[in-house]
């Protein structure tokens, strides 16, 4: 049975079909304005081609997933995947894991990606932190996490870090000191959206019964609010360096019985109401069974 094809179509009236057809205009705006994307190539490429390494993000709302898919299904991928081409021609993610996840639900086959090549591994690095910390879903514990890394892979000082990664000396130093953190307060942070100041704050506090018991309530997702750790802290007994606790005394050249005596006709000269009158005798009372022993 012969074959049917299509009828032919001049030059003319032929349709081109542009990728950057769908693609949000600031998109492109920012690929023209940023020096670390200079020089991609945008193109249509299968996901499964697409290698996928460990990313700056960790933590993946599932919910938010499915409606990030549903979105793609209806309207398109409008921010395309950043992909790196290695020397042997593999394809890796560098930015867009949450949309590659998303589409990998509606089994989507191919989609538009940015894919650099001749890019170092600080570059990429840079490129890495700037997308996902450019968005308000990332955690703190994964931008930070994020810094440690760089600065792991590149050997950089704090203050290359902030050169390279246009963020503040001080938010390079905080951050590092909460990914230097252990595993299970990250985790713990993540889980109960614990404000980034009750580590650091908790972490700043010597090593004592009560730090273990503040650390604890942490875990347990008690303790999320700064003005909560201080609240804790006020209440565990700990007293400000350079203060300390007066002693009551007695008033100078007067004896304990001569105090007593004081202390009861002055008691009589005010009105008091039953309960307070007795709960002053009592007081009173062991007072002098004290001064007697």
């Amino acid at each position: 049975m012969a074959k049917k094809f299509a009828p032919r179509v001049s030059k003319k009236e032929r349709k081109t079909l542009k990728l950057t057809d769908n693609l949000d205009s600031s998109v492109m705006e920012r690929l023209s304005g940023d020096r670390l994307l200079q020089g991609a190539k945008l193109d249509e490429v299968y996901l499964k081609e697409i290698v996928v390494k460990e990313q700056v993000r960790t933590k993946f709302n599932d919910s938010s997933l499915k409606e990030l898919a549903e979105n793609i299904k209806q309207n398109g991928l409008i921010q395309p995947l950043v992909l790196h081409k290695d020397k042997l021609g593999r394809l890796t993610l560098v930015c867009g894991e949450r949309r590659y996840r998303a589409m990998s639900l509606i089994e989507k086959e191919k989609c538009p990606c940015f894919i650099l090549d001749k890019k170092n591994e600080q570059e990429l690095m840079a490129i890495q932190f700037s997308e996902n910390s450019s968005r308000e879903a990332l955690h703190y514990i994964d931008k930070a996490d994020g810094i440690l890394n760089y600065q792991k892979a590149t050997k950089a000082s704090e203050r290359k870090i902030q050169a390279a990664l246009g963020i503040s000396k001080s938010e390079v130093h905080r951050s590092l000191m909460i990914a230097k953190m252990g595993k299970k307060i990250k985790e713990a942070a993540k889980a109960h959206n614990i404000e980034k100041y009750v580590l650091l704050e908790l972490d700043a506090l010597e090593k004592s019964p009560l730090k273990t018991k503040l650390t604890k309530m942490l875990y347990k997702g008690e303790l999320t609010k700064r003005a909560e750790l201080k609240k804790a802290i006020k209440d565990g007994g700990v007293i400000k360096p350079g203060r300390k606790k007066k002693k009551p005394t007695v008033p100078k050249g007067l004896t304990a019985n001569a105090f007593i005596k004081t202390l009861k006709s002055q008691a009589k000269g005010k009105k008091l109401d039953k309960k307070t009158q007795s709960l002053l005798n009592e007081l009173l009372k062991e007072t002098q069974n004290i001064v007697d022993m």
